[in-house]
């Protein structure tokens, strides 16, 4: 039994189910990163998170954190 939280989802589908969830404007609010504040879009966030490991790595957090809300 695997306990990660992110075992199994895809980059995609966490940005997906946060922005669902909070919406970009809170988004940029929780996380202070361009992507989310100038022009938001899943693939535009996507392309910048994919590169740029610290980003990510507070998205994932973020997600994490939020799970028991979903």
């Amino acid at each position: 039994m695997n306990n990660d939280p992110l075992h199994g989802k895809s980059l995609k589908t966490i940005v997906e189910q946060l922005v669902d969830f909070y919406g970009f404007d809170t988004l940029a609010e929780l996380i202070n990163i361009n992507c989310f504040k100038e022009n938001p879009s899943i693939n535009s966030s996507l392309k910048f998170l994919r590169k740029t490991d610290w980003a990510r790595k507070k998205v994932e957090e973020l997600y994490v954190r939020t799970l028991p809300k979903f």
